[in-house]
């Protein structure tokens, strides 16, 4: 069986494939973030279509930090049972799973939350909204409550955590001088902007324990000028390496940048030379962090994620979109049945979730 298909083990979660099912907003959750019976449906649905690992859509860890409607939350030890009916669907169809913990950082939307929203430096106008720098007490507060989420979801069964510092939420914010303006010990170099990032880490570890997997998701690079460079994102998984992160995704853009370089660009790659939106920095990622990498973005072949992982550039590859249209793409692929994603990233998934109706793929509903 080829390599895609071979067990492997991160800590103490053992994977049976080496495809990840990569994050993204279901929209399914109630209104106070609790797991709906729609969410657990779609995670089942995952896991019998073969996915080796779920990573649920992110969670977000305090009131804050809500991204928007409909969206899981971790926020409280209320949430741990409906969490942990989520984490037993997964199991009981014979897959793994992760819950995403997230902030929103400037991007949390106040009349959802009605909280003041927060970065590391005030909002730009034309720029980013409107938000408040966060103080030193803030900071110590938010990576508490990162831990406090960690703890809870590994009470609820969940196989792991992944923390959310990609795509412009509130950690990506603090990587990233497009956004960080500080002046003070998590502002300017880069070892001071990623230092939220290592305290949330540690603040998880302490409450998940050394044999309990933590994953991060990080950008390859932000795509806007001024924003975290490909040179960045190395220094700091080389950090996190250090620090004892078990695995690394490596996605790329932000919300604010727009087109080719948005975090959900749009458009089918249309060709195998065109998949792949992040190889470049994978390849040099493999060459300096021995770390596990996780590869989302525009992979549609299976020749593609075979060559990704036969050739060293990814350890296991991340499927996003293809799998809103297809839950069970990994199961069609292993069955010989090796024909593209029908995913065509059109981006038409965002009309049924933005009125409310969950993650489906529009082009279905006819």
């Amino acid at each position: 069986m080829a390599k895609l298909y071979e067990t492997t083990r991160i800590k103490s979660m053992v994977l049976p494939n080496r495809f990840v099912r990569s994050a993204t907003w279901e929209g399914m959750a109630e209104n106070d973030g609790s797991c709906s019976a729609r969410l657990l449906d779609l995670t089942a649905r995952l896991a019998r279509g073969g996915v080796g690992l779920i990573i649920t859509g992110h969670a977000y860890v305090s009131p804050e930090g809500q991204a928007g409607p409909w969206q899981i939350g971790v926020h409280t030890d209320g949430m741990v049972r409906g969490l942990g009916k989520l984490a037993e669907e997964a199991h009981r169809a014979g897959g793994k799973v992760a819950l995403q913990l997230a902030h929103a950082g400037c991007y949390a939307p106040t009349a959802l939350s009605g909280r003041t929203a927060v970065g590391p430096s005030p909002g730009t106008p034309g720029r980013t909204p409107e938000c408040r720098e966060m103080s030193g007490e803030e900071i110590g507060a938010v990576c508490e409550a990162f831990g406090r989420a960690s703890a809870r979801a590994k009470s609820a069964g969940f196989d792991a955590v992944q923390i959310h510092a990609a795509h412009g939420y509130l950690l990506s914010e603090f990587l990233s001088p497009f956004y960080n303006r500080r002046n003070d010990g998590y502002g300017g170099c880069v070892d001071n902007r990623a230092r939220i990032v290592l305290e949330v880490l540690a603040s998880v570890r302490d409450a998940v324990g050394d044999g309990y997997p933590v994953l991060i998701k990080l950008n390859s690079e932000d795509f806007v000028d001024g924003g975290l460079t490909v040179g960045d994102m190395l220094r700091v998984s080389s950090m996190l390496e250090a620090a004892g992160i078990d695995a690394i995704e490596m996605s790329g853009g932000t919300i604010f940048a727009s087109g080719e370089y948005s975090s959900i660009r749009q458009g089918d790659p249309g060709s195998p030379e065109k998949e792949v939106y992040y190889r470049g920095a994978a390849v040099r990622f493999k060459q300096q962090i021995t770390v596990p990498l996780m590869l989302v973005g525009g992979i549609r072949s299976y020749e593609v994620a075979e060559e990704l992982v036969d050739s060293g550039t990814a350890d296991y590859i991340s499927l996003c979109r293809p799998l809103i249209r297809e839950q069970g793409l990994v199961n069609r692929w292993r069955g010989g049945d090796r024909s593209r994603a029908t995913c065509l990233s059109e981006n038409a998934c965002r009309g049924p979730l933005l009125r409310g109706e969950g993650l489906q793929c529009a082009l279905d509903r006819g």
